[in-house]
């Protein structure tokens, strides 16, 4: 009796052989029994389906339900699902506190954790289920590593509330009220409604905010399928789309698709033009670069700005616009946003459908209106991000100009310096800050935060107080989507790492022109070194976990990346 071919339950081509066959396999075969296969399932492919489900945070409370769905496509196509979950960590939760420092780093955990998962337990393909900020990339991440067939189901936007009248109330705003009350602009009962009736459903907060750009994106990079990017969370086109995924995995599984046939240069770049045309988030641009470097792809600031300047904003979105994302939804979603900008595209770019993404476009009607404006009548010429540098940002900096009023456009004004957001918040609430004035925070980037925190608390005093034509902001940390206004972020080098930020003192001049991408600090070089001597950074306290990240995180200008390097 040939023993070994007694024991082959499954073709070896399979990962998950390396658990099933075999005569020295016995007690994997009997740990996968007692989770209740049989031997018929031990014959099958097994898919991971990794889930991020919360109680904490309304963009993932539902992604069991969804994940539910998943494995009945995955069953019905002949594949074995096997169920895991990571963490989330909810960005809007931790805004204006210490727990900001943790969202981005958290971005790397999720890729180590599910790699641990799928290459410990050799699984065939998987199906990931994020809902927000940095989940989303941070599977995408994994899934580019892993290079094992993948289908990523976000779990897609909220719908908006109806606050005042206004059903289209999204919680951007609300972000402002708190200035609105300290200026006796809304009342502290008025607060508290909109409170209880802005975030009416689970899902990613209603705008075009970090989470939402991050679904939108995965559509657009073609990891998710059509549909994916916008339909509500509470749809029942949501549930119909985390079932087909399920039976799409099993259907690249079967053709030897992976992420990384998927992800190439072509499709980064349409990620970028994709996110131009949106008003995406900031965020995209340090996650799409870090997805890019997990897939081997070269990705640059460079590529950022030169398809801002072709692209055009297109999408009448809050909080750049007027609109939720379940508006853009019904006026036809991504794919309408992608036949619009088409000619921008690389349209042989493979997608998760086993078709080119032109072939999935070739139906698609855009229908213009409010929402979704054409390339003849934009929302704005250029695209929704632009790229800044200078002798304040060497190495690079981001605006989401898409949110400015084209009177900020270009802004000169004397230097007010902050070590810490917290810092900023207490200055613009005592009503300190004065017209004219540039708002410098720092020590808040990759590794100073450490963590790259989000200014948004400050941003939102600033806008909520009226004052977001009288004074700008610009910090090595970063913005939330939900930001809009003159804010400039990622500043490169950031202050931990010696960069011209450090230096800067009360009453240094710096000029802001996003129009001519340049961020300058009117100081000589001369007086630069001078300020140089003896310089030590400031180290801000930190835990454990956020210390390993501070050593071993990158510049925001290279996606805020973990460098293995350091660990060879």
């Amino acid at each position: 009796m040939d023993l070994e071919k007694e024991f082959e339950l499954k073709d070896p081509k399979y990962r998950s052989a390396t658990l099933t066959n075999g005569l020295g396999r016995s007690g994997q075969r009997a740990l996968l029994y007692a989770t209740g296969m049989d031997e018929e399932d031990l014959k099958k492919p097994f898919v991971a389906v990794i889930g991020s489900f919360s109680e904490m945070v309304p963009g993932h409370t539902h992604l069991r339900d969804l994940a539910e769905r998943v494995c009945q496509g995955v069953l019905e196509a002949g594949g074995v699902p096997r169920r895991s979950e990571t963490i989330a960590i909810c960005d809007g939760l931790c805004q204006g506190h210490k727990g900001m420092c943790y969202p981005l780093a958290s971005r790397d955990l999720i890729a180590d954790s599910i790699e641990m998962v799928v290459e410990a337990h050799h699984f065939d393909a998987m199906v990931l289920l994020p809902g927000c900020d940095k989940i989303i990339p941070g599977m995408i991440m994994a899934a580019a590593r892993l290079d094992i067939p993948a289908v990523i189901v976000p779990g897609g936007p909220m719908l908006p509330g109806n606050v005042g009248g206004n059903p289209l109330f999204c919680s951007s705003e609300l972000r402002e009220y708190p200035g609105r009350v300290e200026t006796g602009a809304v009342t502290v009962e008025e607060m508290k409604a909109a409170e209880r009736a802005a975030l009416p459903t689970v899902g990613s907060c209603a705008h075009l905010g970090t989470a939402n750009s991050m679904c939108m994106l995965t559509e657009v990079l073609g990891l998710s399928l059509p549909g994916a990017g916008t339909a509500p969370a509470v749809s029942n086109e949501r549930k119909r789309i985390a079932k087909a995924s399920g039976r799409a995995v099993m259907d690249l599984l079967r053709k030897g698709i992976t992420p990384r046939q998927i992800l190439t240069r072509e499709t980064m770049l349409n990620g970028v033009a994709g996110a131009m045309a949106t008003g995406s988030s900031t965020n995209l641009v340090l996650h799409l670069m870090a997805i890019a470097h997990e897939a081997g792809v070269e990705l640059t600031l460079a590529d950022f700005d030169r398809i801002s300047r072709r692209v055009p904003f297109l999408c009448n979105l809050q909080p750049s616009g007027k609109y939720p994302i379940v508006s853009l939804d019904a006026a036809g979603g991504i794919p309408a946003v992608l036949k619009t900008i088409e000619r921008e595209l690389c349209t042989t770019s493979m997608t998760v459908t086993g078709k080119p993404l032109g072939e999935l476009l070739k139906d698609v009607v855009p229908v213009p209106g409010d929402v979704l404006r054409t390339l003849e009548k934009p929302q704005k010429s250029e695209g929704g991000i632009a790229i800044l540098s200078g002798s304040l940002a060497p190495e690079g900096a981001v605006v989401k100009q898409s949110g400015v009023k084209e009177s900020m456009y270009h802004f000169t004004g004397k230097a007010r310096v902050f070590d810490s957001m917290e810092e900023a918040d207490a200055a613009v609430s005592a009503g300190s800050i004065g017209k004219g004035t540039v708002i410098v925070i720092r020590y808040e980037g990759p590794k100073g935060g450490p963590g790259m925190r989000e200014m948004l608390s400050t941003t939102a005093l600033i806008m909520g107080r009226g004052m977001d034509e009288d004074v700008a902001l610009v910090t090595d940390g970063r913005f939330s989507g939900a930001t809009h206004g003159p804010c400039v972020g990622h500043i490169s080098p950031e202050a931990a790492a010696g960069g011209p930020i450090a230096f800067v003192r009360d009453g240094d001049e710096i000029e802001i022109d996003i129009t001519n991408r340049r961020l300058e600090w009117k100081v000589s070089p001369q007086e630069l070194e001078r300020r140089r001597e003896g310089w030590e950074p400031l180290r801000k306290p930190r835990k454990p976990a956020l210390a390993k990240y501070a050593a071993m995180v990158t510049s925001a200008s290279t996606g805020a990346v973990i460098d293995v390097e350091k660990l060879k």
